[in-house]
C-alpha cells in the first residue's frame, strides 16, 4: 500500500514539472519561429516609413505603425531575432569565461583560489545591468558590444557556481581513482568534471538567458543597446512611451513578447532542473 502511495506521489510531482517544461518550450518556440521567419521574410522593409503615422492594426499593418510610419509587426519580428541573438551570445560568452575561471579557481592553490573567489564576490555584488552599462559605455553601443558586456557581466555567477561544483566533484572517489591511475588533469576535466557539473550549470545558464534578454531590453530602453535600424524590444518600448494612450499596441506588443520569452525560458529552466539534475532523479 505504501508503494502505491509513493508511486502516486511521484506521478503527481512529475506531472506539473513536465508540463512546465512543455509550456516553456512552446513559448520559447513561438519566439524562435518568429525570429527564424524574420531571416527570410518580413512584411515590410525595416526602414519603410510609407505607412500612416500611428495607424491602428489592420489588414495591411497587422499591429499598426509607429510614430514614424514603420510597420510594428516588422519591428517586432526583428526584435525577436535580436533578443535571441543577445541571449544565446551572452550565455555563450558567460559560459566560456565563467567555466574557465571557475575551473582555474577550483584547481588553484588556496591563496589563488581565495583571491579569485574574492574578486568574483566583488563582481557579483554589482547588478548585471550596471556592469553591462559600464562596459557598453566604454566600448560604444553596438550589438556585439551588448553581447560581450552582458556575457562578461554574468560570467562571474557562472564562475562561482562552476568553482563550487568542481570542488565537489574533485572530492569524489572516482576522481581520486582516476588521478591515481595516471589520468592527466585535462582528461579528468573532460571525462569527469564537465559531465557531472553540466546538469546544474545548464539550468543556471538557462536562467541567465532570461537575465540577458531583460538586460538587453533595459540597455536599449536607456539608449545603450544596438543602434537603429536594429529594432530591439526595449527600444520599441522607449519609443512608444509617449504614445501609449493614443497607440497602445506599440507598447503592449513588445511588452507581451518580452514577457513571453522570459517566462518561457524560466519554465524551461525549471523543467530542465527536474529532468537533468541527477540528484532530483535519485530522490524520486
Amino acid at each position: 500500500m505504501s508503494a502505491v502511495i509513493v508511486a502516486e506521489a511521484a506521478v503527481t510531482r512529475r506531472g506539473p514539472r513536465s508540463w512546465t517544461l512543455v509550456l516553456g518550450l512552446v513559448l520559447v518556440g513561438i519566439i524562435a519561429a518568429i525570429a527564424l521567419i524574420s531571416l527570410f521574410w518580413l512584411p515590410f522593409a525595416p526602414d519603410d516609413t510609407t505607412g500612416t503615422r500611428l495607424e491602428g492594426p489592420g489588414a495591411t499593418h497587422w499591429l499598426g505603425t509607429d510614430k514614424l510610419g514603420r510597420d510594428l509587426a516588422t519591428q517586432l519580428m526583428i526584435g525577436a531575432r535580436i533578443a535571441l541573438a543577445v541571449g544565446l551570445g551572452s550565455v555563450l560568452v558567460g559560459a566560456v569565461v565563467g567555466i574557465v575561471v571557475g575551473l582555474i579557481a577550483a584547481f588553484a592553490s588556496s591563496w589563488l583560489d581565495d583571491t579569485i573567489s574574492a574578486g568574483l564576490d566583488v563582481v557579483i555584488a554589482f547588478p548585471v545591468l550596471l556592469l553591462a552599462m559600464l562596459i557598453v559605455a566604454a566600448q560604444g553601443a553596438s550589438l556585439v558590444s551588448v553581447i560581450l558586456a552582458i556575457g562578461l557581466a554574468m560570467s562571474a555567477v557562472v564562475a562561482r557556481l562552476s568553482r563550487v561544483l568542481t570542488k565537489r566533484v574533485l572530492g569524489e572517489q572516482y576522481v581520486t581513482a582516476a588521478r591515481t591511475s595516471g589520468t592527466r588533469w585535462p582528461g579528468i576535466v573532460v571525462r569527469h568534471i564537465l559531465p557531472n557539473i553540466w546538469p546544474t550549470l545548464g539550468v543556471n545558464l538557462a536562467l541567465q538567458f532570461g537575465v540577458a534578454v531583460l538586460a538587453e531590453a533595459s540597455l536599449s530602453y536607456l539608449g545603450l543597446g544596438a543602434p537603429p535600424p536594429n529594432a530591439s524590444w526595449g527600444r520599441l518600448l522607449q519609443e512608444a512611451q509617449g504614445t501609449v494612450i493614443t497607440a497602445p499596441v506599440g507598447a503592449i506588443a513588445p511588452g507581451i513578447a518580452l514577457v513571453m520569452l522570459v517566462i518561457g525560458v524560466n519554465f524551461v529552466a525549471d523543467g530542465l532542473r527536474d529532468v537533468a539534475d541527477p540528484t532530483r532523479r535519485r530522490s524520486r
